[in-house]
């Protein structure tokens, strides 16, 4: 079964005091504002955006991703103000395995309010119930710990350790593997 097949945009989810509603290109400027921090970008595998229209290439690219079904990517707003203040993807989907990778960003001024504790499982939830996921898979640089107690909290079982795979800024960086299957996430509800 396509993901999504036929939709014309990512349905609006919403995750408490927040929602993860599709991008837009209106979004460019916080979008650079999330990936455009250094700190923010710290352990990701690409570098930080330099400018707006790396932030304007960076929307194309999601909107590009969500035509093709290859990358479901939302930005994370608050609704008194439709801002986006983190995003959450879902990528390189596979159809036949029912399988994806999670991935998520928060503004800098978000961290340390628990905020993706709070909004990733109505993603989870999204992946396994309307996708029929079986698998929704993970990985964290070993140097980020918080981002490794969040998964862990949402119930990810760490399973391996692809050691230097990834090259940034000329810095080596090991990613740990980590997997969430259907079932394990069902009892979480």
């Amino acid at each position: 079964m396509p993901f999504l097949d036929g939709a014309t945009q990512l349905p609006t989810l919403e995750a408490g005091p927040f929602a993860f509603r599709m991008i837009r290109p209106d979004d460019d400027v916080d979008l650079l504002a999330i990936f455009g921090n250094h700190q923010v970008m710290r352990y990701w595998s690409r570098p930080a955006l330099e400018n707006l229209q790396a932030a304007r290439d960076l929307v194309r690219e999601v909107l590009e991703g969500f035509d093709s079904r290859s990358l479901f990517q939302w930005g994370l707003v608050r609704p008194e103000d439709d801002r986006v203040v983190g995003t959450g993807t879902l990528c390189n989907l596979d159809v036949q395995n029912r399988r994806a990778e999670i991935g998520y960003a928060l503004a800098r001024p978000e961290w340390g309010r628990g905020v993706m504790s709070r909004v990733l499982p109505v993603l989870l939830r999204f992946g396994f119930e309307t996708l029929d996921l079986h698998r929704i898979e993970a990985d964290v640089d070993p140097r980020n710990p918080a981002s490794i107690r969040l998964l862990e909290r949402l119930g990810f079982k760490k399973e391996g350790c692809r050691r230097e795979s990834y090259i940034l800024n000329g810095e080596i960086q090991d990613a740990v593997e980590y997997g969430l299957l259907k079932r394990e996430f069902e009892p979480m509800r």
